[in-house]
C-alpha cells in the first residue's frame, strides 16, 4: 500500500501544485492544503483517473475514508468543503474533469448535500480526540510527572551543563555504580538463580557483606523480603549491563564490569546514562503495596522541583511542597507519607540516599543542591518527556561545534551575545581557527558553514591565517576566498565562478530547509527567470553534497515552467555527470 500512497502522490503532485496557482487568484479564501488527502485517496480507492470525479466518489472519499485518515479534523470541519469546491471547480474550469466525471453543477451539489454529514463526523472526531487527550493526561498524571510543570521548565532561565570530561570523573566516583560492580562480579559467570528468590537466604548474607549491608534481624518476612535494598543494586547492576540474563535462570558478570570506572570518559558516561532510570529505586518502599504505589514517583518529584528552583532548595520546603503533592496525587498518599515518615524517619530519606549514592545531588546544611551530574540527568529525563529546556554547554567548555549548534538556532541577538562570551575566554586567531574546522567536519552542514564564516568574517584580520588554511578545505574554500579577497590580502586568490555557484547553492540548502515558500523566494532573490535559466545551465557542474536534491526541488518547486525544465535539465547533466 506504501508504494501505491507514493506512486499516486507523484502522479498527483504537479496537478495540484496547479491548483494551488489557480487557488490564489480565483478562490484566495479556500485552504488548497486539504485537497491533497482528498485528491490521493479518491485516486486510490475511487477512480484509476485523478480526472474523473463521480458524486458517488464524494461520498466513499469524504464520509468513508476522510474521517480515518484526517489529521486536523477540525480545520477540515471549517475549510474541507470550500477547499474541494474550488478543486473541483477548478477541475473543470481547466478542462482537466475526464470523461465519466459527473457534471460540475451535479459534483456542487452533491457536495452541498453532504456538507451537514462531514461537518457531524469531522465534530465527532474533535470529540473523541478531546476526551483521549484527557484520558491521556489523567492517565500520564502522577508524583514523578514532569508535564505540570512544563511552562515553568521552559521558562527557566539557560542552563549550562559542564564538560563531558568533568562528569565523566564525577560518575566514576559514584557509589551506587560501584556497589553494582561489586555486585556483579561476586555473582560470577552462571550463576542459577531461583523462581521465588533470586538467590537464597545464605547467598543473601554473603551479598549483603559484599555491599556493606546489615542482615536485617529476623522477622515475619522471609529475608528475600527483608532487603529491598539488596534488590535495588541488582537491578541497577542488570540496568548498567553489568549483570547479564543467560536462559531462564542463569546469570553471569559481564566481562568488562570488573573494570569500571572505565577509563573512557565517553564509555563512563554512557554506563551512568544507561542507570539514569534507577532514580525510580530511591522511592520510599513500604509494607503495604498500595502505600509504596502512592509513593511512586517521589524521586522524580524532588528532582523537578530542585531544578525548578534553579538547582538548589531547602529541604524543609522539599518536604512540605511534596507531602502535599502525596496527599493530593493519591487518595492514600497523607496515609502512606505518614507511614513512610514512621520507617524511614522522614519520606525523603531513601529518596536523598539514592540520588547522593548515584551523584545527581547533594545535601548540606539542610539545602538540597544538583550537582554537575545530576543537573545533566534531569535535563535528559526532562528531554525524555518532551518538554522544552534551555539548556546548553558552559561558555568555558563549549566547543566550536557547540557554539556553531547551538548559535544556528538562536535569535541574532542571543547568538551574538554568546560568541561574544566565548571569544572572551579564547585568543581570536586559534578562535577562527576552531570554528572553520568544526566548519570543516560535515560538508554537508551548510547551516554550521554559512554559521561559521560570519562569525570568523567579524574578526577582521586576525583571521587572516585561518582563512588561508581554509583555502585547501574544499567546502570553505568560497568563503575563504570570498573574505580574503574582501580583507584586500595581497596574494589571495579570486574567487572563482564556482567559488560563487558553491555560496549559492549553500543559500539554497539553508531556505530549503525551511520549507516551499522561503525556497522559492530564494530562488527569485537569485533573479528573473532568464537568470534562473542561465545558473541553471552551469551550476549543475559544482560537486555540492546537495546539488542533486536541490535542482529536484527547484523543478517542483518554481511555478514558471522554463525554470523546471531548466532544472531537470541540470539534473539529469548533475547525474550524468557522476556516473
Amino acid at each position: 500500500m506504501t508504494d501505491r500512497i507514493e506512486a499516486a502522490a507523484a502522479e498527483l503532485r504537479p496537478l495540484l501544485q496547479n491548483f494551488i496557482l489557480w487557488a490564489r487568484e480565483n478562490a484566495p479564501g479556500s485552504d488548497s492544503n486539504l485537497v491533497g488527502s482528498v485528491a490521493l485517496w479518491h485516486r486510490l480507492i475511487a477512480s484509476d483517473d485523478v480526472g474523473r470525479w463521480k458524486q458517488s466518489d464524494l461520498r466513499t472519499v469524504l464520509l468513508d475514508r476522510m474521517p480515518q485518515v484526517v489529521e486536523d479534523p477540525d480545520a477540515a470541519a471549517d475549510g474541507m468543503m470550500p477547499a474541494i469546491r474550488a478543486y473541483l471547480t477548478f477541475l473543470s474550469e481547466s478542462d482537466r474533469l475526464a470523461k465519466g466525471s459527473a457534471s460540475l453543477d451535479d459534483l456542487l451539489a452533491e457536495l452541498d448535500r453532504l456538507e451537514d454529514d462531514f461537518v457531524d463526523a469531522m465534530e465527532d472526531l474533535v470529540v473523541e480526540e478531546d476526551e483521549d487527550e484527557e484520558y491521556d493526561e489523567e492517565e500520564s498524571e502522577g508524583l514523578g510527572d514532569f508535564e505540570p510543570f512544563a511552562d515553568e521548565l521552559s521558562e527557566l532561565p539557560t542552563i549550562r551543563l559542564r564538560p563531558d570530561s568533568e562528569l565523566a570523573a564525577a560518575t566514576r566516583r559514584t557509589t551506587l555504580i560501584a556497589k553494582a560492580r561489586d555486585l556483579a562480579v561476586w555473582v560470577g559467570s552462571e550463576r542459577q538463580v531461583g523462581e521465588t528468590s533470586l538467590l537464597d537466604d545464605t547467598e543473601i548474607v554473603e551479598a549483603l557483606a559484599v555491599l556493606g549491608f546489615p542482615v536485617p534481624e529476623k522477622g515475619g518476612a522471609s529475608l528475600a523480603d527483608s532487603v529491598p535494598a539488596l534488590w535495588n543494586i541488582w537491578n541497577l547492576a542488570i540496568d548498567l549491563d553489568f549483570l547479564q540474563p543467560e536462559g531462564e535462570d542463569t546469570v553471569s558478570v559481564d566481562a568488562d564490569t570488573a573494570e569500571w570506572p572505565f577509563e573512557e570518559d565517553d564509555d563512563a558516561l554512557d554506563a551512568w546514562m544507561a542507570g539514569l532510570h534507577s532514580i525510580d529505586y530511591g522511592d520510599p518502599e513500604l509494607e503495604d503495596e498500595e502505600a509504596t504505589i502512592a509513593l511512586s514517583g517521589l524521586t522524580r518529584a524532588l528532582l523537578v522541583r530542585v531544578l525548578l528552583a534553579t538547582g538548589s532548595k531547602p529541604l524543609a520546603d522539599l518536604r512540605a511542597e511534596l507531602a502535599e503533592a502525596v496527599a493530593e496525587y493519591d487518595d492514600l498518599g497523607a496515609e502512606a507519607w505518614t507511614a513512610a515518615t514512621a520507617q524511614y524517619g522522614d519520606p525523603l530519606n531513601p529518596v536523598l540516599d539514592w540520588l547522593t549514592g548515584y551523584g545527581m545531588v547533594e545535601v548540606e546544611h539542610d539545602q538540597v543542591r544538583l550537582t554537575p551530574l545530576g543537573m545533566e540527568g534531569v535535563v535528559h529525563l526532562v528531554d525524555d518527556a518532551d518538554i522544552e529546556l534551555d539548556a546548553r554547554p558552559a561558555i568555558d567548555a563549549m566547543t566550536a561545534l557547540d557554539l556553531l549548534s547551538f548559535g544556528a538556532e538562536l535569535p541574532e541577538e542571543e547568538a551574538d551575545a554568546e560568541f561574544a562570551a566565548w571569544m572572551e575566554l579564547r585568543a581570536p586567531e586559534q578562535a577562527a581557527r576552531d570554528l572553520l574546522e568544526a566548519a570543516a567536519e560535515d560538508d554537508a552542514d551548510a547551516l554550521i558553514r554559512v554559521q561559521a564564516a560570519s562569525m570568523v568574517g567579524s574578526l577582521g584580520d586576525v583571521a587572516v591565517p585561518a582563512w588561508r588554511e581554509a583555502l585547501d578545505e574544499p567546502s570553505l574554500r568560497p568563503y575563504a576566498a570570498t573574505h580574503l579577497a574582501q580583507l584586500g590580502v595581497e596574494d589571495a586568490p579570486t574567487p572563482t565562478q564556482a567559488d560563487t555557484h558553491w555560496l549559492i547553492l549553500d543559500m539554497l540548502t539553508i531556505s530549503a530547509g525551511l520549507g516551499r515558500p522561503e525556497f522559492v523566494s530564494s530562488l527569485d532573490d537569485i533573479g528573473n527567470v532568464p537568470n534562473l535559466v542561465s545558473l541553471l545551465e552551469v551550476i549543475w557542474k559544482v560537486p555540492h553534497p546537495h546539488l542533486e536534491e536541490l535542482l529536484e526541488a527547484i523543478g517542483k518547486a518554481h511555478p514558471d515552467k522554463q525554470v523546471g525544465k531548466a532544472a531537470k535539465r541540470a539534473l539529469f547533466k548533475a547525474r550524468s555527470g557522476q556516473n
